[in-house]
């Protein structure tokens, strides 16, 4: 079966966290995967140090919903401001779990793929760095720790992930530890 396919079937299979309550705003990111050299890669982005929030940190492209535009609307419509990539290259595959963040925004994932070559132009203020990280390094022991961190009133396991030099956590990290065990990654067809 075929990466794509994979990742489809997973996703329509999981029952999906819908959350109503217990945030400020709505935000929705895109989890872009694709093959390279016949790996499978997510795409993400370095924020700059202008941005309001979580500067310098790794995320996936993505940001606030506008007035009246759906979810998936707004991740790829932020994907291709921040990144460059045209809607047009991307497939939906599928909505992941609902999440709050830190700063108290329901975080709507959607996972994307891109199936053909493609480039990346970041937009200056906000991505100071296009990364293009292998599923592999969220499944090597020795890139990821877990540590116990006071969030919201409770203590939560905050995921870690080592992609020399840049280390890759928080919310970011969760989603995508949630994801590849969703997928089933590195058992692909089991």
């Amino acid at each position: 079966m075929r990466l794509r396919d994979q990742i489809r079937q997973r996703l329509a299979e999981v029952e999906q966290r819908r959350l109503t309550t217990g945030f400020s705003r709505e935000a929705a990111v895109l989890l872009l995967v694709f093959e390279r050299e016949g790996q499978p890669h997510i795409l993400l982005t370095r924020r700059t140090q202008d941005v309001r929030t979580h500067k310098g940190q790794i995320s996936f492209p993505g940001g606030m919903r506008l007035d009246g535009e759906s979810l998936d609307r707004t991740a790829l419509r932020e994907t291709f401001e921040e990144v460059g990539i045209n809607d047009t290259q991307i497939e939906l595959l599928g909505r992941f779990h609902d999440y709050v963040s830190s700063s108290e925004y329901l975080v709507a994932p959607f996972v994307g793929f891109i199936g053909q070559a493609f480039t990346t132009e970041p937009q200056a203020r906000e991505v100071a760095e296009i990364l293009q990280v292998p599923f592999q390094v969220f499944t090597d022991p020795d890139k990821m720790r877990v540590e116990r961190m006071m969030r919201s009133g409770r203590m939560l396991d905050v995921y870690f992930y080592s992609f020399a030099p840049h280390e890759i956590w928080g919310l970011t990290a969760r989603i995508i530890k949630d994801f590849l065990e969703v997928v089933r990654y590195p058992d692909f067809e089991s």
